[in-house]
């Protein structure tokens, strides 16, 4: 569920980027308006961007969403799927926050988006500086959502448990059925445990058998080899979280197919096979089918949860609203970049023959190498608040 109620102060964000620009964009693709396919395709368009310091791209079974900031973004972005949504300034700030609150998600209050936001920010930040702009905006929204989880009670959900309770509503409770996970990925695992707790007896099937075995022990189940065909047994349900197509045999599609085994896919792309799809027909269900809300907060939360999202937006706001530094980021950044792609570019010229995989090797080092240099002197105007160092750094830098 998302909660978009206004946000009083965070208006003031808007026209603070460069030129009168927007300080922050993104662009957001959903499963509730972009199919998985589509996803995965504007996914795999976005890697051509690299990682400069201007933009984040945050990638789930649900969401492909990028954040940039056009003061330092060096690039174009692809052409954005039917569906997708571009959010500026405070829209974006809230967007982000909401989703680190477990806001925008197939199970209200789920804390795997927390996980993935902060291990998106954690390699980001191991690679190479970033815009100080969309550091500061993922430290908040990271702060927000801590604080957030840490209001909600009970034991928290997953997309696993949406994905049994469709398999309950068709078969029935689930206290002593068989349910198959395929996949020991972190959803294979959170299903599996999710199943154990239901009183299921679990299957684990997985392309590596040591690691399929290893889970198996842990949630008291068994494995099937993977691949393998008429080697399914009997299973009440299915659940799929794997990269690439399940390569299930004839015989045992058939027998799932005959059985109606309910198949929840929560794999993206789809790992499913298309005529095990066809077979089930509604009994299959994609992760995009998991994508609608659920029951939500209640009113008191629900009023905590706003006020929460409207002051972290607001507090981002002021940071940025009064940070003098930003200029003279932009300008280090700008100048650094424009430094490193013309002596890139001089190398080419000096060097014709070499190969595109080893050029972009090359590149990518170039890239590494002026991230590191300017980690430094970033991060320290990034917490300057007397604007001296900004000072200095004009000085230095010649800028």
């Amino acid at each position: 569920m998302t909660l978009m109620a206004s946000a009083p102060g965070m208006d003031a964000l808007r026209g603070l980027g460069s030129r009168g620009g927007p300080a922050v964009r993104a662009i957001v693709a959903h499963a509730r308006s972009v199919p998985s396919l589509r996803r995965e395709a504007f996914a795999s368009e976005l890697t051509a961007l690299g990682e400069g310091p201007g933009h984040v791209v945050v990638h789930t079974c649900h969401r492909v969403e990028v954040y940039v900031a056009p003061g330092t973004f060096r690039g174009e972005l692809p052409s954005l799927p039917t569906g997708s949504e571009s959010l500026e300034d405070a829209a974006a700030v809230r967007h982000l926050i909401s989703v680190a609150c477990g806001l925008d998600s197939a199970v209200f209050g789920e804390t795997q988006i927390l996980h993935q936001l902060r291990e998106t920010i954690a390699e980001r930040g191991a690679e190479r500086a970033l815009d100080p702009v969309l550091d500061r905006l993922f430290a908040a929204a990271l702060h927000g959502g801590r604080v957030a989880h840490g209001w909600l009670t009970g034991s928290p959900r997953s997309l696993a448990d949406a994905a049994l309770d469709r398999i309950a509503t068709m078969i029935g409770p689930l206290e002593g059925r068989t349910i198959l996970v395929v996949g020991v990925g972190k959803m294979g695992r959170l299903a599996a445990f999710a199943a154990m707790r239901r009183g299921c007896r679990v299957v684990v099937a997985n392309r590596g058998s040591g690691r399929a075995e290893m889970l198996a022990r842990e949630v008291g189940g068994s494995t099937i080899p993977f691949g393998a065909d008429d080697v399914v047994g009997r299973p009440d349900g299915l659940i799929t979280a794997i990269g690439g197509i399940w390569p299930i045999g004839p015989r045992d599609m058939q027998r799932l197919i005959d059985r109606s085994v309910p198949a929840v896919d929560l794999s993206s792309p789809p790992a499913v096979p298309d005529p095990l799809v066809r077979g089930l027909g509604r009994r299959h269900l994609s992760v995009d089918d998991l994508a609608i809300d659920d029951a939500g907060p209640g009113e008191r939360v629900r009023r905590r949860l706003e006020a929460l999202i409207s002051e972290t937006g607001r507090e981002y706001c002021r940071w940025l609203r009064t940070r003098d530094a930003v200029p003279a980021i932009h300008a280090v950044v700008s100048n650094a970049e424009g430094r490193r792609a013309a002596e890139v570019e001089w190398l080419r010229s000096r060097l014709p023959g070499l190969a595109a995989a080893e050029f972009a090797i090359v590149e990518q080092m170039s890239h590494r190498l002026v991230a590191a240099i300017l980690h430094a002197p970033l991060t320290a105007l990034n917490g300057d608040a007397s604007g001296d160092l900004e000072r200095a750094a004009r000085e230095l830098f010649g800028i």
